[in-house]
């Protein structure tokens, strides 16, 4: 709890609330004496801009009406040619950084999980199972595939495609209100449901 005796620490003497700190008003103070690096313009240079492609970090302090000026001529690509410019955007895409195909760095071949020891259980139980391993489905994914005569690999587009199709052949409607065709559309109902919660 704090008395009229505790040191305060923040703001310090001398500043109230909303005043700026001895760094902003000497910044302040540099920018107001900054004028228009324009030849024969007298007012405050208040807008940055590069002073050219090499040297991005170093600006001309320009009035409005000359940054808007400088800025409309302004071209990054000056005095390149297309294959330069080509090079320059493709580098830009991953920040100038090597790159190299997937799975060749290294070794030069491709990932194997197996060769990862998962001591701690990190990646679950099915780390370094190969899609082949997860290809044929087992118990009521596999009668509801049969039910809708599919076959591995699944996906979702083609389980989509397959249920609008036996619906369209099984709907009780489409039937004449047959108890049969009604019974098979309820399990091609109930097994297109138990795919698509497989696949998701």
């Amino acid at each position: 709890m704090m008395s009229s005796h505790s040191r305060i620490f923040w703001p310090p003497k001398g500043h109230s609330k909303g005043q700026p700190g001895r760094a902003a008003k000497q910044a302040q103070a540099s920018q107001a004496l900054r004028a228009c690096d324009h030849p024969d313009c007298v007012l405050a240079g208040d807008y940055r801009a590069p002073k050219s492609r090499d040297a991005l970090n170093d600006y001309y302090w320009f009035c409005l009406d000359h940054v808007r000026a400088y800025n409309s001529a302004w071209n990054f690509y000056a005095g390149m040619n297309p294959e330069e410019i080509e090079t320059l955007l493709r580098n830009d895409v991953t920040w100038e950084r090597p790159t190299w195909p997937l799975g060749k760095r290294g070794s030069g071949s491709r990932f194997d999980a197996s060769r990862i020891k998962d001591g701690f259980g990190v990646f679950g139980e099915d780390f370094g199972e190969t899609v082949h391993d997860r290809a044929q489905p087992a118990g009521p994914e596999l009668s509801a595939m049969r039910e809708m005569n599919l076959s591995a690999p699944l996906s979702v587009e083609l389980l989509r495609a397959r249920y609008r199709e036996l619906c369209k052949i099984h709907h009780p409607d489409a039937n004449g209100g047959d108890k049969e065709a009604e019974e098979r559309f309820k399990r091609i109902g109930q097994a297109y449901k138990t795919l698509m919660e497989s696949l998701l």
